[in-house]
């Protein structure tokens, strides 16, 4: 019976020693460094700094604070602002029909459209007048260009460049911007004598706006100040001496 117990022990023995547990060390891991997306060949992504007050590109070439066509307009975005602005119906209003038929007294669509200036020089000052100065058609004393506008990007009160909701899913913000041809020149057809000169008139207008350097804050209004008329102004005389 002793013997037995021993064979079958020894035996045992034999077969535990003989089972050896798994070398984890070992086993083949999945080779991720051969799988892995190359990350340090991919396209470099540029990170473009947006300064507003940096004027645009519509601007490059312009004095004015407005640009009236924009090639870098983003209308994808303003779309998606549009889309997910739920004021936007409180904060939208515009005539887009505007001309001289309503905001001009006693002159028409048509004879605003037809003033002509082409022979007018600015050359004439408080003292001294030229030949064009008392030439030429019909039109306002200080000769300006007028236009029914809708910009598309303006410079605001605080010198900051916005884009404007313009011709984007039908809607527009209209202007009417009148801008003096010769300012600082005499008054046309009015006598050295009377001290005159133009002078360029402007508005606050509120239009709503998109910030292309901080698109989260959506829609918003903001203030501009825009050319609204170019006016003859009269000098005070000086006193003559006794």
């Amino acid at each position: 019976m002793a013997l037995t117990l021993s064979v079958v022990l020894a035996c045992a023995g034999v077969v535990l020693g003989s089972v050896h547990p798994p070398a984890y060390g070992h086993h083949p891991q999945p080779a991720y460094g051969h799988h892995a997306p190359a990350y340090g060949h991919q396209p470099a992504y540029k990170h473009n700094y947006c300064d507003p007050t940096v004027a645009p590109a519509c601007a490059a070439n312009s004095t004015l604070s407005y640009c009236l066509e924009d090639a870098e307009y983003p209308e994808y975005e303003i779309k998606g602002a549009i889309s997910a602005d739920q004021l936007f119906a409180k904060k939208y209003a515009d005539i887009a029909d505007q001309s001289a038929d309503d905001l001009v007294d006693m002159v028409t669509k048509e004879q605003e459209g037809a003033f002509d200036y082409s022979c007018h020089t600015g050359a004439s000052t408080e003292t001294l007048s030229d030949a064009t100065h008392w030439a030429g058609p019909e039109g306002y004393i200080c000769p300006s260009q007028v236009v029914y506008a809708m910009p598309k990007r303006a410079q605001n009160v605080e010198g900051k460049w916005r884009v404007i909701v313009n011709d984007v899913h039908y809607y527009s913000q209209t202007a009417r911007l009148e801008t003096c041809l010769f300012p600082k020149a005499a008054c046309r057809a009015l006598a050295p004598c009377y001290q005159s000169h133009c002078t360029q008139k402007s508005v606050y207008q509120r239009l709503l706006s998109y910030d292309p350097c901080d698109p989260y804050k959506g829609l918003f209004i903001d203030i501009y100040k825009m050319p609204s008329a170019c006016s003859c102004h009269l000098a005070k005389k000086p006193q003559e001496s006794p």
